[in-house]
């Protein structure tokens, strides 16, 4: 009976551990821990709600110009393009516009010839790889921090448990009441450090595939486009900068 009662005293006396006053009580060192925890989790948490966002418009924005250039005229796939500008591929095609117009000045004519046409092609394959890098920005920091923040975790947590045998060793008990709150308060850091891996890797996940469909359709949609214009310029008289531009 009387072990009950203790177990029970303790058991309520665990139960009432304050997680902040934890925290408050810690080492520089694991505080240190937590604090950069907690700005992977937040920097993390605004990457994915921007994130989100950017690849949810992109991908709605891109469908709508697709349709728009496989099945208007020119003319109005460039104002659909200048409208749907959260499309990569919308991007790109207004980044070949704008280099036809320039080829067109300084050859003083609507007509491109062969050289004007492969730097046109070059200058679309600049675009849509620089596109792609705009897709993959923020995904990086999300891996780094699904891959780090559990060992950073478990560093703060070995600190603290290290500490927490030392209080032993100084006040000579190995009662639950000792060890607990040291343990509490180093494991803590593992939690949190779980808190910030787990959804980072996650979205990571997730976005990645989405920022792969789009990649795909940007890179069959640049070499279309590219076909497109060889077959243009093989028509007499076919004024391509004047097509695709203003």
């Amino acid at each position: 009976m009387g072990l009950f009662i203790a177990g029970t005293a303790m058991g309520g006396r665990l139960a009432s551990f304050d997680v902040l006053g934890l925290v408050w009580e810690a080492s520089l060192v694991v505080q240190l821990v937590l604090v950069l925890l907690a700005v992977f989790s937040v920097v993390s948490w605004a990457i994915i709600a921007f994130k989100g966002r950017e690849l949810s418009r992109a991908l709605q924005d891109s469908e709508a110009f697709v349709e728009v250039y496989h099945e208007e005229s020119s003319s109005q796939a460039y104002d659909a393009a200048k409208q749907l500008d959260r499309s990569p591929l919308a991007a790109v095609f207004l980044a070949g516009c704008a280099e036809m117009n320039r080829a067109a000045k300084r050859t003083g004519s609507q007509e491109l010839d062969e050289a004007s046409l492969r730097l046109v092609h070059k200058h679309l394959s600049w675009a849509a790889e620089r596109e792609a890098q705009q897709l993959e920005r923020g995904l990086s920091f999300l891996a780094t921090t699904g891959s780090s923040a559990p060992f950073i975790g478990l560093f703060g947590t070995v600190v603290g448990i290290m500490q927490a045998f030392q209080g032993i060793a100084e006040s000579g008990s190995a009662s639950l009441a000792v060890v607990a709150p040291g343990i509490a308060e180093a494991l803590i850091a593992t939690g949190v450090g779980l808190f910030a891996a787990i959804p980072a890797t996650i979205f990571y996940n997730y976005f990645g595939a989405r920022a792969d469909v789009i990649k795909s359709s940007l890179e069959l949609f640049t070499e279309e486009f590219q076909r497109d214009l060889e077959v243009l310029s093989r028509q007499t008289g076919q004024p391509l900068a004047r097509a695709f531009g203003e």
